[in-house]
């Protein structure tokens, strides 16, 4: 299942699952598990163990069915992580508490937070997520969300759009190099600060004069936070992009309005 992506199942049935189109349940015996909890084993399995992990019989088993019974509940393995990117819906379905009081720069920056969060507790999202959304009620919720954030604060609905989603982009890259670099200490069995020890002796007799900039920097992030905290640049990348907000809507104020040019 990693080389899926979201969006590859049959459209018309993924929707009508998103959103409870599906024809009524014949009579008989109650279904032994809903809809809703076989997402849900999907998902801790894909936390706990990865995307690889997911396959019918295993989701099957976690809730107590038959793989057989799977397939009468989900049509397959594509339609499946649709429900699961939907389930998961980054940032959140609903504003936190005080979000009316917020500015909009407090309001993005709980966003992007929230994202940041959402992708290092179910990491297997950065994979399969595409620029065709898993249009489900969740994830229409999250949006709805989002776009709360800059309502009103003199964008056009054009760049109320582009604004989540290029924040969103930023959270995207800036999480996957964290997942990437937790992925590295995992597979090597050594952490950032037991790498820099093992390497660091071959360093001090080598001359570094010809790189002055680099070693003045260097030295300096490193007596600071040391090799890398992927929370601290996240966090000064997000502060930066909201002064690029702030900026856009600083020239937007001075622009002359159709009326008077």
């Amino acid at each position: 299942m990693a080389d899926d992506i979201a969006g590859r199942g049959d459209l018309t049935r993924i929707l009508q699952l998103l959103w409870g189109k599906t024809d009524a349940p014949r009579r008989g015996p109650k279904p032994k598990v809903s809809l809703k909890e076989i997402v849900a084993a999907a998902v801790a399995i894909a936390d706990t163990d990865g995307l690889d992990a997911v396959s019918t019989r295993r989701v099957a088993e976690a809730v107590g069915i038959s793989p057989m019974s799977f397939y009468t509940h989900v049509p397959g393995k594509a339609e499946l992580l649709d429900l699961m990117v939907d389930h998961i819906s980054g940032p959140g379905t609903e504003a936190p508490p005080g979000w009316e009081s917020m500015g909009w720069r407090q309001r993005l920056a709980v966003i992007a937070k929230a994202l940041w969060t959402h992708y290092l507790a179910h990491p297997w999202a950065l994979q399969v997520e595409t620029h065709r959304p898993v249009l489900g009620p969740n994830i229409m919720a999250s949006y709805e969300v989002a776009l709360s954030a800059v309502e009103g604060i003199g964008l056009s609905d054009i760049e109320m759009d582009l604004t989540i989603t290029a924040l969103a982009n930023y959270v995207h890259g800036a999480v996957g190099s964290a997942a990437r670099a937790q992925t590295v200490r995992e597979q090597t069995g050594m952490s950032d600060d037991e790498w820099w020890y093992a390497i660091a002796p071959f360093f001090e007799h080598l001359d570094f004069s010809a790189y002055p900039i680099s070693s003045r920097v260097g030295s300096a992030a490193g007596e600071t936070y040391g090799l890398g905290d992927p929370d601290r640049a996240f966090l000064f990348g997000l502060e930066r992009f909201l002064d690029g907000v702030e900026v856009m809507l600083a020239r937007k104020r001075h622009e002359p309005s159709e009326g008077t040019r």
